[in-house]
């Protein structure tokens, strides 16, 4: 019972062994953009991705709210119908946001390759 309280308590530490520079959240990706100090096109290019991720995430979280709904129906089907919906409206959202993302990818390396 000691070494498995002793191994409980050691390995959220282990778990920080190696610390990271990076933002892993994001919560700096509009500040990180350098607005200004690069070329129109990165920067619009930069702005698209942040957008799209959002967007992209929010779709992801409309599948799981979704998916939670349906889950806690008991069964009653108007409250199936209503997370089916949901979730199939998230779906799309998704692909959506894929297929917009491909297309602003492809438009903006055409634009680069052009400038370049």
């Amino acid at each position: 019972m000691r070494k498995l309280l002793t191994a409980l308590l050691l390995l959220p530490s282990a778990a920080l062994a190696q610390g990271s520079t990076a933002d892993p959240w994001g919560a700096n990706a509009l500040q990180n953009l350098n607005v200004g100090t690069k070329n129109i096109g990165d920067t619009i290019a930069g702005v698209i991705n942040v957008v799209l991720g959002f967007l992209g995430i929010l779709a992801t979280g409309i599948i799981l709210l979704g998916g939670f709904k349906w889950m806690t129906s008991q069964g009653n089907s108007d409250k199936v119908d209503e997370a089916k919906k949901l979730i199939g409206a998230g779906v799309v959202g998704l692909a959506i946001v894929l297929v917009s993302y491909a297309v602003a990818q492809f438009v903006l390396l055409s634009l680069y390759n052009e400038t370049v």
